[in-house]
């Protein structure tokens, strides 16, 4: 107890202390969150190895999928092309590239009223 009175006692040495326990703790929670990070993949892994494996021990072998099941043929891969075509031509406005900028003219404000009036009574 009394190494601990003697090193809690200075305010610099309490400082040090401190450091070196927040320290402590940070290098071990980071080191335990590596350790998790890097072994949860592989658990994961296996049990959705153990689930598929009882899935397929529970189910009834199916006829096996051939290439000729993903084939399509040409004419309808043409109507797909053709559909997303205009599907992707709608999408944008056509304009008539013009700019016409008017000019405004500001109408009356009491507000700016005040500035005319004091620019006109100038005596010239």
């Amino acid at each position: 107890m009394e190494p601990l009175f003697i090193l809690l006692s200075s305010s610099i040495e309490f400082g040090i202390t401190v450091a070196i326990v927040g320290f402590l703790i940070v290098f071990s929670s980071l080191t335990a969150l590596v350790i998790v990070f890097t072994r949860l993949p592989k658990v994961i892994n296996r049990m959705l190895n153990r689930n598929k494996l009882r899935k397929k021990k529970n189910t009834k072998e199916e006829t096996p999928v051939t290439e000729d099941d993903y084939v399509v043929e040409g004419n309808v891969t043409a109507a797909i092309s053709l559909a997303l075509h205009m599907y992707f031509n709608e999408l944008h406005d056509e304009e008539s590239n013009v700019v016409t900028i008017k000019k405004v003219k500001k109408a009356y404000s009491p507000w700016s009223s005040k500035i005319y009036s004091v620019n006109n009574n100038w005596p010239r």
